[in-house]
């Protein structure tokens, strides 16, 4: 499975935005890359081999924002019962796919969502 070039140059870029985040870490659990602060995932970002669709995975408590991103092409609760608790799976190489700056956001309300008050602080702080 090729990977659209625009799908790759917007997740290096969510990436680098979230691994930029107060405490975030970069682990490769089950195969794909995923992004942690205080031992706990707040992105999940798939695979960059292409070996599945590109795409991240937020969780999103503010309702208005989960439904915006469930409203992007592609996007759908995301499986394993995540998506129960807010969590939203986007595609990224999907024709209408939302612009890198709308991800970081959505990425940094899931960060909020995990990350400890120190590290939201320190955030804020920015």
């Amino acid at each position: 499975m090729a990977v659209p070039g625009n799908a790759l140059k917007t997740w290096d870029k969510v990436r680098e935005f979230a691994l930029g985040l107060p405490g975030a870490a970069e682990e490769f659990p089950w195969g794909e890359t995923v992004a942690k602060v205080n031992k706990k995932v707040f992105v999940f970002l798939g695979v960059s081999d292409g070996s599945h669709p590109m795409g991240v995975t937020v969780k999103l408590k503010d309702a208005e924002a989960h439904a915006h991103a469930l409203t992007s092409p592609g996007a759908e609760p995301a499986g394993y019962g995540l998506g129960k608790a807010g969590w939203v799976r986007v595609p990224l190489a999907e024709k209408g796919s939302p612009a890198t700056d709308l991800l970081c956001d959505w990425i940094e309300e899931s960060y909020r969502a995990i990350a400890p008050k120190r590290l939201i602080a320190e955030l804020d702080t920015r």
